[in-house]
């Protein structure tokens, strides 16, 4: 069940995979698929992937470079996962839940999504989920210095949808984007694997 704080929100921020749309596991296949293309020599857990869900994939291969003494290319990672994830966008579907909340809140309250993916692969998840219309403001790692856990994303979702950030609603899946929308003062709401 998808439990929302009892507070009067004047905006909510959304994170997109594994939150709005159900393309955790596919994203976990294009990065195993990316990486051993471009020769990776270690494992890529599932465990490892979802403990950096939210975090900008560049990030994540520097983070596994340092931890295995390796030199594998972050930017040629990413760009291969995302052609591999964008042969698939159309396979998505949304966690219908949090879509529905979504939906619930269309017209009433001003909502953005901040996601650690690229925006090409946020804006292909989200119309092929019927969510698209939804969102008139798409946060990525693109616009920012810093991606999740730093609170970048969620600050400028917030300046950019005109509310204070202690009124936003953070709804997010992974502990970077918690971290991140507690550093930006925000409060959250969980979105558990289990919610399906």
């Amino acid at each position: 069940m998808l439990e929302i704080p009892d507070y009067p929100f004047r905006a909510y921020i959304f994170d997109c995979d594994g939150t709005l749309v159900d393309s955790m596991p596919k994203h976990y296949e294009a990065w195993l698929a990316s990486l051993k293309l471009h020769g990776a020599p270690f494992d890529f857990t599932e465990e490892f992937f979802y403990a950096r869900a939210g975090v900008r994939e560049q990030d994540v291969v520097m983070e596994l470079n340092e931890k295995y003494d390796s030199a594998i290319d972050p930017d040629a990672v990413a760009e291969s996962k995302v052609e591999m994830f964008l042969k698939i966008i159309p396979q998505m579907e949304a966690i219908k839940p949090v879509a529905d909340f979504a939906r619930s809140l269309e017209g009433k309250f001003p909502m953005a999504v901040a996601s650690g993916s690229e925006e090409i692969i946020v804006r292909g998840c989200l119309a092929a989920s019927g969510l698209l219309h939804l969102f008139p403001v798409i946060v990525t790692p693109a616009y920012v210095k810093r991606g999740k856990p730093a609170p970048d994303m969620f600050l400028l979702a917030a300046e950019k949808l005109g509310v204070d950030p202690k009124e936003c609603l953070v709804l997010e899946d992974g502990q970077a984007g918690i971290v991140a929308a507690e550093a930006a003062g925000m409060q959250w709401a969980f979105v558990p694997r289990t919610l399906r």
